[in-house]
């Protein structure tokens, strides 16, 4: 018989959605079941005593069995069925695995006691990744960690959708990080350029929306992601921070250079108006040349005064 090697095609399924059930009051239950507890406990009593009094037959067997048929039931209703919800809190209801249902209202509820409950937190929650070692976008080795606040908001699709939402949250969480990471540049080099540095609030918005379509099928909302840890890793941390320091020296330079002929000028405007003193090209360069000199220099400049004529 020929065997199909081939892959088969992938089943296509419909996702399970929450369904919100409304529970009975349990206060109310309560007022129903309690009583008729305490009503067939008498029964039972009365039954036994009249076996007692007056020995065994079959219709007080039969009554003496029945009561007790209907405590057991009225037991079962009333511890099988009663739980209650927090608030902030939902609880799943199952019967024989098959999904009925969640109870979001808060308090003593009923449902069926053949229903299994359980509690699923929608609190806010949040968590921060470790510190994943990544490439930026020009390749550098970089440390980026984020805090991520999330919560459950849709109960079945947490429950059955996935194995286990929380580490599932935290798994695609560090997995968005890592992909967001890798579309920046650690720092600005080029003007306009954004960056991991320069432009967080813009990358922390992309990550919350990076990681949410990652948690669609989890039936969790990201409330906010923001970028908690970011550092060049620590074998080219040096290298980097030279390479900053030059940078900034550089810029420093450049500002210095425009304010000095700015300075210089004004100087040779304001000689030409008044008319203090007449100078040719060749001293004007000269002069120029000092000047910059002394507006641009790193350290103190000696001055020389000539006495003679200033040819």
């Amino acid at each position: 018989m020929p065997v199909d090697h081939g892959c088969k095609p992938e089943r296509s399924y419909d996702m399970i959605r929450e369904i919100e059930v409304k529970a009975v009051n349990g206060l109310a239950v309560l007022m129903v079941l309690i009583p008729t507890q305490l009503g067939i406990s008498y029964l039972i009593f009365f039954a036994i005593r009249s076996l007692a009094l007056h020995g065994p037959s079959w219709p007080r067997l039969l009554t003496l069995a029945v009561a007790v048929l209907l405590w057991v039931t009225d037991l079962l209703l009333l511890t099988g069925g009663l739980f209650t919800v927090a608030p902030n809190e939902a609880k799943v209801l199952q019967l024989f695995g098959k999904y009925v249902g969640t109870v979001h209202l808060p308090g003593l509820r009923w449902a069926n006691p053949f229903y299994t409950k359980t509690a699923l937190s929608q609190r806010v929650r949040n968590f921060e990744t470790g510190k994943l070692k990544v490439n930026d976008k020009r390749g550098n080795p970089i440390e980026f960690a984020a805090v991520v606040v999330w919560r459950v908001v849709d109960t079945a699709e947490a429950m059955f959708e996935v194995d286990d939402f929380k580490h599932y949250v935290h798994v695609q969480s560090e997995a968005a990080g890592r992909a967001l990471a890798t579309q920046y540049p650690y720092d600005v080099f080029v003007e306009g350029e954004k960056s991991l540095v320069s432009h967080t609030t813009e990358v922390s918005e992309k990550l919350a929306v990076e990681i949410q379509n990652r948690l669609e099928k989890a039936g969790v909302k990201v409330i906010e992601a923001r970028v908690s840890h970011l550092a060049y890793a620590p074998e080219i941390a040096s290298a980097m921070l030279q390479r900053q320091q030059a940078d900034a020296v550089i810029a420093a330079r450049k500002k210095i250079v425009h304010g000095a002929v700015g300075m210089v000028e004004d100087a040779l405007a304001e000689l030409s108006k008044k008319s203090i003193v007449d100078l040719d090209e060749d001293r004007k360069a000269a002069m120029v040349s000092n000047l910059l000199v002394v507006l641009t220099s790193d350290a103190h400049t000696q001055p020389i005064i000539n006495a003679g004529s200033v040819y």
